[in-house]
């Protein structure tokens, strides 16, 4: 790790000036500290890697179970009805997402309001929403986004079933599927398909549609 923190360092002067990672985790890793795996996505994107140099090895190694049973996000719900894939890539996934949404938040906050995503130099979000809503991406949004994602994190601390009910859920344990699935690979999906035939299939939503922004944080799933 040590000659990989080096080999990092040595390209920090483009990254922090491209303005791809915050300054106070670079002086942590400038420090020689090691490198949580949960960050390694986040790096690799910043600087346009595939992955993390010399580790393939490490990559392929079996993911254990119990490094994560004791995860704040873990989710005996998922675990026991979706099997341990499922649990690990939600406590996996739902890090890197908080991170992200905390970033790109960061970054609207020095922003005019009603700025959003697309207008950003560099956001970890964008991309990764569905297109045809990226104006409403604003402040106010991630902030929702960001509440609803503890909520759900915060129904697997006290053992709750995370069946989600609105679309905003749905949406968010896709992307929690998608961060985790870019650092491990896992069997036990908890995605929803309808989420990727209506909002990643160049698909146009009318305002009507169930899977329309305006509908998002409904509770329309699984209420009786």
């Amino acid at each position: 790790m040590y000659l990989l923190c080096k080999y990092i360092i040595f390209k920090h002067y483009i990254f922090v000036n491209r303005g791809l990672y915050c300054r106070h985790k670079w002086s942590r890793y400038k420090a020689g500290e090691s490198i949580r795996r949960d960050k390694c996505k986040g790096i690799c994107k910043a600087l346009n890697w595939h992955s993390l140099p010399n580790q393939d090895g490490e990559n392929s190694e079996q993911i254990s179970v119990q490094e994560y049973i004791n995860h704040e996000a873990w989710s005996q719900f998922l675990d026991n009805n979706f099997g341990v894939g499922a649990a690990i890539s939600f406590a996996v996934g739902s890090d890197i997402l908080l991170d992200h949404i905390k970033e790109d938040m960061i970054e609207l906050a020095s922003m005019p309001v009603g700025t959003h995503i697309g207008q950003l130099n560099v956001s970890w979000l964008n991309g990764s929403l569905p297109e045809q809503f990226q104006m409403q991406y604003n402040y106010e949004f991630l902030h929702r986004m960001k509440c609803a994602l503890h909520n759900m994190r915060m129904r697997t601390k006290i053992g709750l079933p995370m069946t989600p009910h609105s679309v905003m859920e749905e949406l968010l344990l896709y992307l929690c599927c998608e961060e985790s699935s870019a650092l491990i690979e896992l069997s036990g999906g908890i995605c929803d398909m309808d989420i990727i035939s209506c909002l990643y299939s160049n698909v146009h939503l009318d305002a009507d549609h169930t899977y329309h922004f305006s509908h998002w944080e409904n509770q329309q799933f699984y209420t009786e």
